[in-house]
């Protein structure tokens, strides 16, 4: 049996006609499940990830077969190796989509996160077939009356489909016309992974809508009906159709930074659903720094938000050319597309890579607040440095930090008699930041100081030992900066610890000395 014939099989699964509620629950352990049958009905064959992307609801265009190399004809499609389960299952993740506030094709992984499917087997489809620069002007094979004649016979009213699959992209012919010279700063070429998983994405969500005139930008991150058995995710902010989110970021920089792993690892490749695993968990080859819990700070050694920007004008420059009837695009510049990529890479980069990734209280399955909540006055001047104390280890993976979220607001609430857990965030060992009472609402974390500062408190005791390096970090840079950003801190704002405040050892006296070295810390008189 052929590498092609298990795709083919993938495929077989994914297109139904009819779109179907997963029985299974949407989690990332299910689609490691189906790649998992597949090699062990196959077990001689590489696994077949890709064929998951490919099964989509809509003909792949022009874009998809330049960088998706080695796609299978659906007409081709015979097998069937799994059962009605995960059919259902994979008949649900067939394509990212956002619609009546919420979104579809995406999966709970197990670190708390949740990943967008499809831009994550696009960047495994490309790692498998390897890496590469394809330059820019191109050539294509098909000319554009032939393709159009395709399409017009197959009935289909989206981008006009290749008739062939392409075997090298620089060979490829488009018409017998020749793209216009590119100008002298503008991109030379694209990278297919960069491509297929980021680049073209952002840009899209990024150019001008035809209605507004605006451009989406950036989306929310959501909800889950439940956390032990997903089946629906809704998004916080339902009032942006913007694809872009946090969901689809996460799945598409895992499939950048899988498939450049498979594009240069050793070889023999691993199983697909051997690989997921380990990122998903522990870490692939036991480097528990390549995990899907660091992709932010893996994502950004990637690629530059410089070299970004050129991935995405390139992209937009290939969709133009490919599709002269998009909607966006039509009468764009180069200039101005330069500019929708330059602001592109820059929210990318600077909103999401180089922010902490935040997970909301319905994903460590807060209780409700208790009371009226009141708001802050923002931007606010200080960021109160605590440590938990109780719970007194370090929380390294997300079942444990979503546990010790729900014991402390329990004491809070209980006990205290505090209408929510105090801190306005927590940091915890497992390279995420939970959201307790956020950015908007006034905590009770540092007794009459509550108005004027976040409290932001790493999950451990810090008496003797120093938190993480990780941990450090973002309380002493990342999630400052993006406050800043947002207009939640002002730009003369002051870090604090605890003790400075209220009398109490918080926040341990390892950790105090530590923050007292930090640039924006500053020496005050203990009231108390």
């Amino acid at each position: 049996m052929s590498l092609w014939r298990c795709v083919f099989i993938m495929l077989d699964v994914l297109l139904w006609p009819e779109f179907r509620a997963a029985s299974l629950p949407l989690n990332m352990d299910s689609v490691i499940q189906i790649l998992a049958q597949i090699e062990q009905e196959a077990p001689v064959l590489h696994p077949t990830a890709p064929g998951l992307l490919l099964m989509s609801g809509s003909p792949m265009d022009f874009f998809q077969h330049l960088f998706l190399s080695g796609s299978p004809s659906p007409t081709e499609l015979k097998f069937d190796l799994l059962g009605p389960e995960l059919r259902e299952l994979a008949s649900s993740l067939i394509q990212h989509r956002v619609g009546s506030g919420q979104e579809h094709g995406v999966v709970l992984a197990p670190d708390g996160s949740t990943v967008a499917v499809e831009p994550l087997l696009a960047g495994l489809q490309v790692g498998l077939h390897g890496r590469r620069s394809t330059a820019i002007p191109l050539e294509f094979k098909a000319s554009l009356s032939e393709v159009r004649a395709a399409h017009k016979e197959d009935g289909l009213t989206s981008a006009p489909q290749v008739s062939t699959t392409p075997q090298d992209v620089e060979d490829i012919s488009l018409d017998s016309t020749i793209l216009p010279p590119v100008q002298a700063n503008s991109p030379t070429s694209v990278d297919n992974l960069l491509a297929v998983t980021l680049a073209r994405a952002l840009g899209i969500g990024f150019l001008p809508d035809p209605g507004t005139h605006t451009p989406k930008g950036l989306g929310p991150d959501g909800c889950w009906d439940q956390i032990s058995a997903p089946k629906t995710f809704s998004l916080l902010y339902s009032e942006s159709p913007s694809t872009l989110t946090v969901a689809f970021l996460n799945g598409a920089l895992d499939g950048a930074l899988l498939g450049d792993y498979l594009s240069r690892g050793p070889k023999p490749l691993p199983p697909l659903s051997h690989l997921l695993t380990q990122y998903y968990g522990a870490g692939v080859g036991g480097d528990a720094q390549f995990r899907s819990n660091f992709r932010r700070d893996n994502g950004a050694k990637l690629i530059s938000q410089e070299a970004l920007a050129q991935q995405v004008w390139g992209s937009l420059l290939l969709i133009q050319e490919l599709e002269p009837s998009h909607p966006q695009l039509a009468n764009l510049s180069q200039g101005q597309l330069a500019e929708v990529a330059t602001q592109a890479a820059k929210e990318f980069t600077e909103a999401f890579l180089e922010c902490p990734a935040i997970l909301p209280r319905c994903r460590w399955e807060a209780a409700p607040y208790r009371g009226n909540p009141r708001m802050l006055n923002l931007p606010l001047g200080f960021l109160y440095v605590h440590h938990t104390y109780e719970p007194h280890q370090p929380c390294t993976s997300f079942s444990q930090c979503a546990a010790d979220m729900r014991s402390m607001q329990r004491f809070h609430q209980d006990t205290r008699g505090w209408d929510d857990i105090g801190y306005s965030f927590v940091v915890g060992t497992d390279g995420y930041v939970y959201e307790g009472r956020g950015w908007h609402w006034v905590g009770a974390h540092t007794r009459g100081h509550n108005f004027l500062g976040f409290g932001v408190s790493i999950i451990g005791n810090y008496t003797a030992t120093l938190p993480a390096a990780h941990a450090l970090r973002t309380v002493r840079e990342t999630l400052p900066r993006c406050a800043l950003r947002a207009g939640h801190l002002r730009p003369d704002y002051t870090t604090l610890g605890h003790r400075q405040l209220v009398h109490t050892d918080c926040p341990g006296d390892a950790l105090y000395r530590h923050i007292s070295t930090w640039p924006r810390f500053r020496e005050v008189k203990n009231n108390v």
